[in-house]
């Protein structure tokens, strides 16, 4: 949905299922609706973006009073500069260092720990 209309959209979509009675297992995918082009000519997404998409898919699922399932994310365990931002504070300028996907742009480690430690702390703040 993208981290901009998250905590507009979400939530009357999560009403209407619950309302229906239908059994979902609700699933974010906050990179694809944070995707741009850079400057630079690099597919990315800003990390900043990630977090908040996520955090208003958690909070969506608090005010209505569902469960948020899970998240899909693009991540690897290597030191890569695919998504801006983030601890080491990746810029337009680094995207080309190590840019090696071949598809679309993954969060690197210390990002992946990061999204993960927050996921964490959303969990334990959810009823």
């Amino acid at each position: 949905m993208g981290a901009k209309t998250v905590g507009e959209n979400l939530p009357p979509l999560l009403e209407a299922i619950e309302k229906a009675g239908h059994p979902v297992v609700w699933v974010s995918d906050p990179m694809h609706g944070n995707t741009f082009t850079s400057d630079s000519g690099h597919k990315t997404r800003h990390f900043d973006d990630v977090l908040a998409e996520v955090s208003g898919f958690f909070e969506a699922h608090r005010k209505v009073g569902t469960w948020p399932g899970g998240i899909h994310v693009e991540l690897t365990g290597d030191d890569v500069t695919e998504c801006l931002g983030g601890a080491a504070e990746i810029n337009d300028a680094d995207l080309g260092k190590r840019y090696e996907t071949m598809c679309d742009p993954r969060l690197n480690a210390r990002q992946g720990v990061d999204l993960a430690f927050r996921v964490s702390e959303l969990l334990t703040s959810q009823p």
